[in-house]
């Protein structure tokens, strides 16, 4: 119970326990603890835990990860390495998924990033973007009814770029930074390193 609540909670204890101001005094404490209790706190999103959520670089990641993104609050988890945005809950973080090896899936790198992102619109309009060329890598489910993907790769680029890089780089890319140009049915695609 955070610390306020605490505090009224046992103002309603603490409070004299004869008569009607005592037991105003306590409905009151409680009351105003209920309330606090149950407005203004969203549900807790659960999510799985990717099997490599324990790997330091997802920490690196988690820790940087924004208040925000766009006007979307962030959501508590019940998982290590992710994040959630929105109510309903339009963004996704998982840190420490299966890393990609070479994919045809089209390819994106948020201008100024550094990320390269793998796009997968098997179920849209919600998309799966799946950093490429880091290890751990990170996925972020978005919901493109409810905000454009490029504001939100580009907010959460800013955590992604501190999993460590594995020499792995889109050969084709996509850029936007609107988020409208990830959207389209072209298929530019990731490659290993050159040896």
């Amino acid at each position: 119970m955070p610390a306020p609540l605490r505090r009224l909670a046992l103002l309603a204890v603490r409070a004299p326990r004869r008569g009607r101001r005592a037991k105003a005094h306590r409905a009151f404490a409680l009351g105003v603890a209920a309330s606090l209790l149950l407005t203004g706190c969203l549900p807790i999103v659960s999510l799985p835990a990717a099997d490599g959520a324990n790997d330091p670089g997802c920490a690196e990641v988690s820790v940087r990860l924004p208040d925000s993104i766009d006007a979307l609050p962030r959501r508590e988890t019940d998982a290590q390495a992710t994040g959630a945005w929105g109510d309903p809950v339009a963004v996704i973080l998982r840190c420490g998924v299966d890393v990609p090896g070479p994919s045809t899936l089209p390819c994106i790198e948020i201008p100024g990033t550094g990320v390269f992102w793998l796009r997968d619109d098997s179920e849209a309009p919600h998309y799966l973007f799946t950093s490429y060329g880091r290890d751990p890598a990170v996925a972020v489910e978005i919901d493109s009814d409810l905000i454009a993907p490029g504001i939100a790769l580009d907010e959460l680029s800013s955590a992604v770029v501190f999993a460590p890089g594995n020499g792995r780089e889109c050969l084709d890319l996509e850029d936007t930074v609107t988020g409208a140009e990830l959207l389209p049915d072209d298929e530019p695609s990731a490659a290993p390193p050159e040896e």
